[in-house]
C-alpha cells in the first residue's frame, strides 16, 4: 500500500500526530479484497451495523429504565407510552437482536460452507466464536429485563442449570441470582450484564477485524490471493455493494419494527411477572431454541452422570465444539464448490439445525423427545465424525491455480456453481 499525500492542511495536521485519515485510506479504501466475492459477505459487515443500532438504542433505553422487580414492568410500559419515540427505540432495540442473530448465523453458515475457519484463519474463526457465546449471554440476560412471565420464568429456568456444575454450581446459582431465589438482585445483575456485555462485543469485533485483516478475507472458491491480479480496492466495489445490503436488510429490520413489530416476542412477555403462576410452556427466545432443544434432550442419566448435567455440558458444547472445526475438517480443500459429497452434507446439517430450532419451540411430549434426540446426535456426529471422515475419503473436484483462473476460459472448474 502507498502512503498517501494529504494536501488539506487540516487533514495532513492531524493524521502527522494521529493518523487515522492513513488508517481509513488503508483499510477501508485501499483494503486488497478478492474479486469474487458474493453476497454472502455482505453480513459480516451488516451484523456490525446492526450492532451499531443495537448499542445507540440500548443505551437510550437505559435512561428510561428501572432495573427494580416492582418498577421494571411499568418503566418498560412508559417508554413505550410516554418516553417520545420510546417505542420506536425499543421495537428498533427489540428486533435488532432478531435481525443481528439473523446476520451472524448466515455468517457463520456462509463460513462452514465455504471453508473460511481453515487456515490460516483459525484464530479469526475462534474469535468469532467467541464473541457468538457473547452474543447467547447478551441476549439471554436482555430476555430478563421486561420481567415478565416469560423473562422471569426463562431466568429461573436457565440460571438453574448451573447447578448441574458439580461442586461450584450451588454458589455460581446464588451468586447470579444474588440470593436463594430469582429477585431484585437477580435484574440488577442482568441488567449490568446487559449493559457491559455489548461493549465487549464491540471490542472481540476490532479484533475480529484486525485478525481478518492480516490474511485478507476467504472467497467462494477458497483459493488465496496470488497477486494485483486476484484483488480489487475495497472501495468504490465493496461499500457499494455493501450499501445495497444495508437497504435490502432495513426494509426488512424495519418492516417488522413499523408493521409486526411483536412477530418474535412472546405473547406472555406482556403479562407482569409472577413467580406464583407458571407458564404452559417456557421458551426462550427464537434464536437460542435450537440449543434449548439439544438442553432438553437428555431424559436419562448415564451411568453416575445426571440427564441435566448431560444436557448443560451438551448445550455449552454445541457451541464450543466450532472453536475445533479448523482441525475436525480433514480436507484440504475450503470451499464446498469442489466438495460434492460435503455439499449435501452440508445442507443436512443447516436441515438438522433447523429441526432443533422447531423442537425448541415444543413441549417436550410426544414425538418431539425423540426427534430432538436424534437431532441433538446427528449435530455432533456431523463435527466428530462426518467432517473428518469424509475429509479424508473424499475426492474433491479440481481447484483453479488462482481467483483470475477461475474466470478465463478452461480455468473454471465449479463455475456453474453460485
Amino acid at each position: 500500500m502507498t502512503t498517501p499525500t494529504w494536501t488539506n492542511p487540516i487533514v495532513k495536521w492531524i493524521d502527522h500526530r494521529l493518523p487515522v485519515f492513513t488508517f481509513t485510506q488503508h483499510h477501508l479504501v485501499e483494503y486488497p479484497t478478492p474479486k469474487n466475492l458474493n453476497y454472502w459477505w455482505n453480513f459480516g459487515s451488516l451484523a456490525g451495523v446492526v450492532l451499531v443500532i443495537m448499542i445507540a438504542t440500548g443505551i437510550f433505553l437505559s435512561m428510561s429504565y428501572t432495573p427494580h422487580v416492582d418498577y421494571a414492568f411499568d418503566s418498560v410500559e412508559y417508554i413505550m407510552r410516554d418516553v417520545n419515540y420510546g417505542w420506536l427505540l425499543r421495537y428498533l432495540h427489540m428486533n435488532g437482536g432478531s435481525m443481528f442473530f439473523i446476520a451472524v448465523y448466515i455468517h457463520v453458515f456462509r463460513g462452514l460452507y465455504y471453508g473460511s475457519y481453515k487456515a490460516p484463519r483459525e484464530i479469526l474463526w475462534m474469535i468469532g466464536v467467541i464473541i457468538l457465546f457473547a452474543m447467547m449471554a447478551t441476549a439471554f440476560t436482555g430476555y430478563v429485563l421486561p420481567w415478565g412471565q416469560m423473562s422471569f420464568w426463562a431466568a429461573t429456568v436457565i440460571t438453574n442449570m448451573f447447578t448441574a456444575v458439580p461442586l461450584v454450581g450451588e454458589a455460581i446459582v446464588n451468586w447470579l441470582w444474588g440470593g436463594y431465589a430469582v429477585g431484585n438482585p437477580t435484574l440488577n445483575r442482568f441488567f449490568s450484564f446487559h449493559y457491559l456485555l455489548p461493549f465487549i462485543i464491540f471490542a472481540l469485533v476490532f479484533v475480529h477485524l484486525w485478525a481478518l485483516h492480516v490474511h485478507k478475507s476467504n472467497n467462494p472458491i477458497g483459493v488465496d490471493m496470488q497477486g494485483p491480479q486476484d484483488s480489487i480496492p475495497f472501495h468504490p466495489y465493496y461499500t457499494i455493494k455493501d450499501a445495497y445490503g444495508l437497504a435490502v436488510l432495513m426494509v426488512v429490520y424495519l418492516g417488522f419494527v413499523f408493521f409486526a413489530p411483536n412477530f418474535f416476542l412472546e405473547p406472555d412477555n406482556y403479562i407482569e411477572a409472577n413467580p406464583l403462576q407458571t407458564p404452559p410452556h417456557i421458551v426462550p427466545e427464537w434464536y437460542l431454541m435450537p440449543f434449548y432443544a439439544i438442553l432438553r434432550a437428555f431424559t436419562a442419566d448415564f451411568m453416575w452422570i445426571p440427564a441435566k448435567v448431560l444436557g448443560v455440558i451438551a448445550m455449552f458444547a454445541s457451541v464450543g465444539i466450532l472453536i475445533f472445526l479448523p482441525w475436525l475438517d480433514t480436507s484440504k480443500v475450503r470451499s464446498a464448490r469442489f466438495r460434492p459429497i460435503y455439499k449435501q452434507v452440508f445442507w443436512l446439517f443447516f436441515v438438522d439445525c433447523l429441526v432443533l430450532g422447531w423442537v425448541g419451540a415444543n413441549p417436550p411430549e410426544g414425538y418431539f423427545i425423540l426427534l430432538g434426540q436424534v437431532a441433538t446426535a446427528y449435530y455432533f456426529i456431523h463435527f466428530l465424525v462426518v467432517m473428518p471422515v469424509l475429509g479424508i475419503m473424499e475426492k474433491p473436484r479440481p481447484v483453479p491455480d488462482s481467483i483470475s483462473a477461475a474466470v478465463t476460459p478452461g480455468g473454471a472448474p465449479g463455475k456453474e456453481d453460485t
